[in-house]
């Protein structure tokens, strides 16, 4: 059917690469039928009519991409899609806005609680299992926001300033990994500008690396108001501008004055009828199994909070016990169980932690409820004085506490990572008058611990739980569960340890990205510098113990890494294990390790599993912005498989001879480059040695050598090695004839 483009005049086909409505596309005679697009990265926001601010109809709220990304499971991320697949064809809903993968540059990006991670290849592993899942039933996918969409600071202007190497390596690697493994039917490019270039006019991202290098073969839509010039946006390979905005007789205009070639409206208006066949094909479904729905939310709820700390085994608490428990904190009652902005979703149910944990409790055990501190406003002495005195009379003091719901929302930046002070000032007044204290955290971007968490003995991250958050938290307080989440993000000391802390958000329209590929733990492991929580933490009910690490090569660059874990402990639990590959430099050149790989492995008590893992070439490489590609340099790297990024567990080596690519030599190469090449080193040495007023290599005092092995080989024209510009030109030359 796509082919039928061909018979639709200029307007028509213009008209297809706009939208129809703020949530449609636009329908043309019997050709196409209008798509249905609805936000939903973690829950259908399916808009009852078709105004942009138009409320949602109920739909299931799983946790959003902070907590499911937590969970490092993407066979349940994988499930979550399905069910996101199946309501969306209930509610009509033909594309899900969804998933968001752009990379935790800063814990001050107001949409973080979107994203899952600091790292690429957990985006990229968990992006691509809810494409998948999506997908499975035939509705679309689209993975944003593309790219480098890391702030809501000026974000519809601002320019991300970053060289090659780090957008290749660190901003664009999990949007490589979705496009090549998962197949998305679309993406979105995002507001910003890229180096200066909106990113929905950027040819060089949406045709020459998304669809050239990478193989996308679907349709590229923007953000909503992101097109600034659509004949320069469909030019660069754009193919769906939403929402409309009464320009396509621009687009034509465009084609007939010769500043835009008709042919790229026609490629743009071919994709969305490709688009509309793809969908057409999906399952057909009329409703959803609700309740089920709600259990697998808190199923996921339960997988992706985050045990931080468990002093003397505070947590769990045994419900049939004999204990006097003071819930504290107005979250308890009235949860945070979502982000602000675009993805807010109205839940078709809403549980809550006071309800869920009473609901739970044995007869012999005595929960008592205060607030502690009002949701907005000003801080309230008598509610505090209220919680010290419950606090006093108990066993154990549950603290709930986490971000109000305008501290982090799309559309704004947060302008630091601390808890209310009413809130900290609590806690501490609760810890005056009980030894037992465990907090409990509701929020979407992570918060600093530093200077509270001695004041508790336990600390469960939560995140936002979504719709079945409460009776998960009840699940695991009582032990019925144990932790099994892990942090996609560190938790610095403080807000100044943050390696874009420098450059974040930036001024006069840009933000440089300074601090390079030096991201997260890339930068605190790489300078061993001290943090709260490293990337990777996550504790349990139970203990596991690492043994038998085997490395065995497979082919050229490629090998098979095995390691068996065991559970220690008492009780049932899963442990995420990590897979690092590991650069040991005398100076720095890259992180000083990488995540390459990740197994969650469910063992019941002293059972043992095997964690198995694939590494191949593209996993030790570096982008060369010299050469245009990745590169990978012959030597011996580290295997490090651990249960974060601080606590390796196992290691074991490997070499590989590289890529068996030698670099281009020129005579603006350096000496030391000609003489360390290949090629290179015998033709010139060979050279040298033919001439006979030519200097002896070997004859040089190294310390001098040393000294002008950076000047290029060009400057030597002369008496000094003997050479001429004739000589190295055939040099060079030859050279690249030999390398070619």
């Amino acid at each position: 059917m796509s082919d039928r483009v061909t018979d639709l005049t200029l307007a028509e086909q213009a008209s297809l690469t706009s939208g129809g409505t703020a949530w449609t596309t636009t329908a043309v005679r019997d050709v196409v039928r209008s798509l249905h697009l609805s936000d939903g990265p973690h829950g259908l926001r399916r808009a009852q009519d078709e105004s942009l601010l138009s409320a949602s109809v109920p739909a299931t709220c799983f946790p959003p991409a902070v907590t499911s990304g937590s969970t490092w499971d993407p066979a349940l991320v994988r499930r979550m899609g399905t069910a996101l697949a199946r309501e969306a064809s209930a509610l009509g809903v033909d594309v899900i806005l969804g998933p968001g993968i752009n990379i935790k540059r800063s814990p001050l990006c107001g949409r973080n609680f979107e994203y899952f991670s600091e790292d690429p290849h957990v985006s990229g592993v968990m992006g691509a299992a809810l494409v998948e899942g999506i997908q499975s039933l035939g509705v679309g996918a689209c993975v944003k926001h593309f790219a480098v969409n890391n702030q809501e600071t000026d974000r519809m202007r601002v320019s991300a300033d970053v060289d090659e190497r780090t957008l290749r390596e660190l901003y664009l690697s999990a949007f490589e990994h979705v496009v090549r493994e998962a197949g998305p039917y679309t993406v979105m490019a995002s507001y910003n500008r890229i180096n200066g270039v909106y990113a929905c006019e950027n040819l060089w991202l949406l045709t020459q690396v998304l669809r050239q290098e990478w193989g996308f073969d679907g349709l590229v839509m923007s953000d909503w108001g992101a097109v600034n010039d659509r004949a320069a946006a469909l030019a660069a390979g754009l193919d769906l501008q939403m929402p409309p905005d009464g320009t396509d007789r621009q687009v034509v205009a465009a084609v007939e004055d010769g500043r835009l070639d008709r042919a790229a409206v026609t490629a743009a208006a071919t994709r969305v009828l490709q688009l509309r066949e793809r969908v057409d094909r999906a399952q057909r479904f009329d409703d959803w199994d609700v309740d089920a729905h709600h259990e697998l939310a808190r199923e996921a709820a339960r997988a992706g909070a985050v045990l931080l700390k468990n002093d003397g085994g505070l947590l769990p608490l045994d419900p049939a016990a004999h204990l006097t428990v003071a819930v504290i904190g107005e979250f308890a009652r009235t949860p945070r169980y979502q982000g602000h902005g675009s993805s807010r979703v109205t839940p078709t149910r809403l549980d809550n932690a006071w309800d869920a944990l009473r609901q739970a409790a044995g007869p012999d055990l005595k929960l008592t409820f205060s607030p502690g501190f009002p949701l907005t406003g000003a801080p309230d002495p008598g509610l505090t004085d209220e919680a010290v005195a419950h606090a006093a009379q108990a066993d154990v003091a549950l603290l709930f506490l986490g971000l109000p719901e305008e501290s982090e929302t799309e559309g704004r930046d947060r302008t630091d990572i601390e808890l209310p002070r009413c809130q900290v000032e609590l806690l501490r007044s609760v810890a005056a008058v009980c030894r037992k204290v465990a907090v409990v955290l509701a929020n979407g971007a992570l918060v600093s611990v530093a200077d509270w968490q001695d004041d508790a003995q336990a600390v469960l991250e939560a995140w936002l739980g979504g719709q079945a958050g409460g009776a998960a938290l009840a699940d695991l307080l009582y032990g019925a569960c144990s932790p099994s989440g892990k942090l996609t993000e560190s938790i610095p000391l403080r807000l100044q340890d943050v390696p874009s802390y420098l450059y974040f958000p930036g001024q006069d329209r840009h933000t440089v990205h300074g601090e390079g590929r030096y991201v997260g733990y890339r930068h605190y492991d790489t300078l061993d510098l001290p943090v709260a929580y490293p990337f990777g933490h996550g504790l349990s009910y139970t203990t596991f113990s690492y043994s038998d690490l085997k490395v065995e090569q497979t082919g050229d660059n490629s090998w098979t890494v095995r390691a068996t874990v065991t559970n220690t402990g008492p009780r049932h639990g899963e442990e995420v294990v990590q897979l690092y590959v590991a650069f040991d430099e005398p100076h720095p050149t890259r992180p000083r390790h990488e995540l390459r790989g990740f197994a969650k492995l469910a063992l019941e008590p002293g059972a043992s599993a095997r964690a198995e893992f694939r590494l191949a070439g593209r996993d030790l490489a570096w982008y060369s912005t010299q050469r245009g590609g990745w590169r990978i340099d012959p030597g011996t790297f580290t295997v490090e498989v651990g249960a974060s990024s601080r606590d390796i567990r196992l290691r074991a080596e490997l070499s590989t001879l590289g890529d068996g690519i030698a670099d281009e030599l020129t005579a603006a190469s350096s000496l030391g480059e000609w003489l360390d090449h290949p090629v290179g080193g015998k033709l010139l040495r060979d050279r040298l040695t033919a001439h006979p007023g030519a200097v002896k290599l070997d004859d040089v005092d190294p310390h001098v050598l040393s000294a002008v092995s950076q000047i290029p080989l060009g400057k030597f024209v002369g008496p000094i090695l003997g050479l001429t510009s004739e000589t190295v030109t055939a040099l060079t030359a030859a050279a690249q004839k030999e390398t070619a």
